[in-house]
């Protein structure tokens, strides 16, 4: 190897430098520099310039981090930046490529934007090639900046170089904009009809931009697009079609042009290319271009939807590509996909169907996986239009549920669900149910979700649907939601006569899945509920077999689902709740179930200790309540329990008129205490009192807070009752404090019947409003019993000693209230009130109780009636004394 030494004059103001360059046989390989100044910034400035592209992509791939990468950008880009500062020609191109990878790497480029516009302005090709893709790469039709090269497009559109249409015609179609496309329509139609077909289908591509930016041009292209759809060459005819497509959804006049003038032309175009021999430029797989197949089916489909005549054009072309097509390639199954969408698109046909369907069953066989994917997405499709023909493909969509891929398995179980009618609701459910016991746990949730929604749409009759909720309880149950087992546990309720049969199921499953939390839910519930019947056999159904349970062996249910580490709080507070309840039907293991409650009355878990605390209280001193208390729970309304979970009951709010008012959706909710915050009230760190709280206070408890201040003159006499209730609790002396009332309840069982709740039955008897009268004139309404949709007359008498002495609380044609008060001379916080209830009805009421509910400031003592037994026809009553102290006497009360 040879050197060549050059020497140059200096270049101001620096120093001479010499080149020295490697000769071989005159090939030069490589530049060295040798620096002969301390100064030589310019001249490693100019070999920054001058290195090619491929050195600069290969010095940024040999950087070993990022930091070096980005010093290789800098450098490069402070090398490019001086360069267009220069207004250097030559290197134009160089750095504009450079640009463009710089730009792929993801560093701005900005800076180089108008280098694009020179070069597009330039005369020769090479530069207008280099131009147009970076003017595509580093611009978008947001860049104000491409106003400026709509003039030199235009020009190069009109350009006799068809090489430079072309470039331009690519440019306009890529980052066309919608004042681009109304001053360049008019060439590019032009360039519709170019002699060369090259320019022809870039001109129909561009057209599409241009008539998605401005729908308005569509009219213009519509008879130029009809003469492209003639076409003999395939790359025009393919961009013809896709634009008469697109022309069609921007445009109802365009579609209906079509469906008139080139429907015949594009079945006898698709017939051809169906039926053409052999063409090795536009074969695949044996196919002749499947991708001119496939724009002309989509093209047929949007002509079809919606006109008979159209669709009856285009059957025979159909059926004919549906039975030649093989199915055996790629190419042929996207072909037949796009026929069958085709067919079911256009208007009825139902033979045409069936062959439809028929070929995504085929699909559905097929070893790849993407093609049983879309074969399941079009079926979904289908079944709006011909359920019958897709049930046929039960079998083969039931296998497909069982896939292991998990997109298949889940495409699958959606057709299922849709394939469900009431015919065959038993086998599909049968055959879903056994799958769970195999299916991966990831899919067991998607898959009982399924079946539950089947089971609970399609249940023919009650005892089905316990038995197959039972078997997804026991297979699945831990993958179930909670809206699930509450809904088995209401249908339970509403079926009288499966009680027993139900109760003894649960006990069979949790024998065996006794590690589904949510089967030990619902067994512990029934349990609590009906363990007699399930000691007794009662309701033994001719199918069930024989059971043998004992009273010890139902509380081991209990006992050990309540000491279960797998068991969560909800589970373990619902078997407290079922052992109290055995406890009144399993007498005589009282004192074992006792034992167990008593077990957690030492739980730091503070929902159980409160619980176990109470429930053993309970046992212990208060037996003469404890049947009423465990008695079981009331049949629960299906229907509002569906519609709650469907959410089509909306929430009521309660007003300060005492009824309920719907609130739209999306209106603002009146800001108002929770209801369980009335009687758990803070008042040392209340805040002050609202307007909204104190109406809230004022329905619940029926009594009017506002201040006497702040009401005018012709509420003077409904103050006079507010007087006497704040009186009789004590609350101090109005006008300056709100008040506060008891909330009382009233349970009986009527001639050694069923229990039931007094105020629920006679709240159904209408009677006048609740009125109080008093010597300081009329008073306001006093609902001490609040709930009630009626009350009876309210009377406020005078009697000696302090102030007021009797009002009646409620009357109505069955029972009447009155409450006597008195208060304590040196004592005025505590007033003692004397609750006489009379039976005005035919019935005896047996078995009586009185309970009540105060705030938290309120301390209520209630004394034990004088009797438990309400004579019939008023012949005698019951009296009940209660102490009521208020420890917030003569202090102003913050209730919210």
């Amino acid at each position: 190897m040879c050197y060549v030494v050059c020497s140059f004059e200096p270049v101001a103001p620096y120093h001479v430098y010499i080149v020295i360059r490697p000769f071989c046989g005159g090939f030069c390989k490589s530049w060295f520099l040798l620096f002969l100044d301390d100064k030589a910034l310019a001249v490693r400035m100019w070999t920054w310039r001058n290195m090619k592209i491929r050195d600069m992509i290969r010095a940024i791939r040999a950087s070993k981090t990022a930091a070096e990468e980005r010093a290789v950008v800098r450098k490069e880009c402070a090398a490019i930046r001086a360069s267009i500062s220069e207004n250097d020609p030559d290197y134009r191109h160089r750095n504009l490529a450079k640009l463009m990878f710089i730009h792929m790497l993801g560093y701005p480029t900005h800076f180089g934007q108008m280098e694009c516009l020179k070069l597009i302005a330039s005369p020769g090709f090479p530069e207008k090639r280099i131009g147009y893709l970076g003017l595509m790469l580093l611009l978008d039709e947001r860049q104000e900046v491409l106003m400026l090269v709509t003039n030199s497009i235009k020009q190069d559109l009109n350009h006799t170089n068809q090489y430079i249409v072309g470039l331009a015609l690519c440019a306009l179609g890529n980052i066309c904009s919608a004042e681009m496309a109304r001053d360049l329509a008019p060439e590019v139609e032009r360039l519709l009809q170019f002699r060369d077909p090259n320019i022809r289908k870039k001109a129909a591509l561009c057209s599409i931009r241009i008539i998605k930016k401005v729908p308005d041009l569509a009219e213009n292209f519509v008879n130029p697009v009809a003469a492209l759809l003639k076409e003999k060459h395939h790359g025009v005819l393919i961009t013809g079609v896709q634009l008469c497509s697109d022309l069609c959804k921007v445009s109802t006049e365009a579609l209906e042009y079509f469906r008139k003038k080139c429907t015949d032309g594009l079945v006898k175009v698709l017939k051809d290319v169906a039926n053409s021999p052999y063409a090795p430029e536009y074969d695949i797989s044996g196919i002749t271009d499947p991708f001119l197949h496939i724009r002309l089916l989509k093209v047929l489909r949007v002509l079809g939807q919606g006109d008979a005549d159209a669709s009856d054009s285009m059957n025979d072309i159909l059926a004919q590509v549906a039975t030649k097509t093989e199915s055996n390639k790629n190419a042929g199954n996207a072909i037949l996909y796009e026929c069958v969408e085709t067919i079911m698109s256009i208007e009825d046909n139902g033979g045409l169907r069936v062959l439809a369907i028929n070929i995504l069953g085929r699909f559905l066989s097929n070893r790849d996986n993407n093609i049983r994917y879309v074969a399941l997405n079009m079926l979904m499709k289908a079944i709006a239009v011909d359920s019958q023909a897709v049930q046929r493909h039960r079998a083969t969509i039931l296998e497909c549920v069982k896939d292991s891929d998990p997109s298949i398995r889940k495409r699958a179980l959606d057709l299922v669900y849709l394939l469900i009618n009431d015919s065959n609701v038993k086998p599909l459910t049968k055959e879903l149910t056994e799958h769970l016991e195999v299916s991966d746990p990831e899919f067991k949730g998607d898959l009982t979700a399924k079946i539950c929604s089947i089971v609970e749409k399609f249940s023919p009759e009650k005892i089905w649907y316990i038995d197959q909720m039972l078997k997804v309880l026991s297979e699945a149950g831990n993958y179930v939601k909670d809206e699930v087992w509450h809904a088995l546990i209401v249908v339970i309720t509403n079926a009288s006569d499966l009680h027993g049969y139900a109760v003894r199921s649960l006990y069979r499953a949790v024998q065996t899945a006794g590690e589904q939390e949510t089967l030990v839910r619902a067994a512990v519930w029934c349990i609590g509920e009906y363990g007699e019947m399930l000691v007794s056999n009662v309701g033994r159904l001719d199918i069930e077999e024989h059971l043998t349970v004992t009273e010890s062996d139902a509380l081991d249910v209990v006992e050990t689902s309540i000491k279960s580490h797998s068991c969560d709080l909800i589970t373990r507070a619902m078997c407290l709740i079922a052992l109290l309840k055995l406890s009144s039907r399993f007498p005589s293991c009282s004192q074992r179930i006792n034992d167990i409650i008593g077990q957690y009355k030492g739980s730091f878990v503070l929902e159980l200790q409160q619980r176990a605390i109470e429930f053993n209280s309970i046992i212990e001193r208060h037996q003469n309540m404890r049947s009423s208390l465990a008695e079981r729970m009331p049949v629960l309304d299906e229907a509002t329990f569906s519609g709650r979970r469907a959410g089509s009951v909306p929430a009521a709010v309660s007003t300060s008129k005492g009824v309920s008012v719907n609130l739209p959706n999306g209106a603002a909710k009146p800001s108002i205490a929770p209801v369980a915050d009335l009687l758990d009230l803070s008042l040392d760190d209340a805040p002050a009192p609202s307007s909204s709280g104190g109406e809230f206070l004022q329905d619940l408890l029926g009594v009017n807070l506002t201040p006497v201040s702040l009401q005018s003159d012709t509420n003077q006499g409904q103050r006079s009752g507010t007087d006497a209730l704040l009186d009789l609790l004590s609350i101090g002396t109005p006008p300056a404090q709100n008040s506060s009332s008891t909330a009382q309840m009233l349970s009986s069982n009527i001639d050694n019947k069923s229990p039931l709740d007094i105020l629920d039955r006679l709240s159904t008897r209408s009677a006048p409003s609740a009125q109080v009268s008093s010597t300081g004139g009329n008073s306001s309404m006093l609902d001490l019993l609040n709930g009630l949709p009626s009350s009876p007359p309210m009377s406020v008498t005078e009697g000696s000693g302090a102030g007021h002495s009797s009002v009646t609380a409620f009357e109505s044609s069955s029972l009447k209230l009155t409450f006597n008060w008195s208060k304590q001379p040196g004592n005025p916080q505590t007033t003692l009130i004397e609750g006489s209830f009379t039976n005005k009805s035919q019935d005896v009421f047996t078995d009586f109780i009185f309970q009540a509910a105060v705030p938290k400031f309120l301390q209520l003592q209630l004394d034990p009636a004088s009797g438990n037994t309400l004579p019939a026809s008023g012949n005698g009553s019951i009296t009940q004394k209660l102490r009521v102290t208020n420890s917030q006497h003569g202090k102003f009360i913050q209730l919210f």
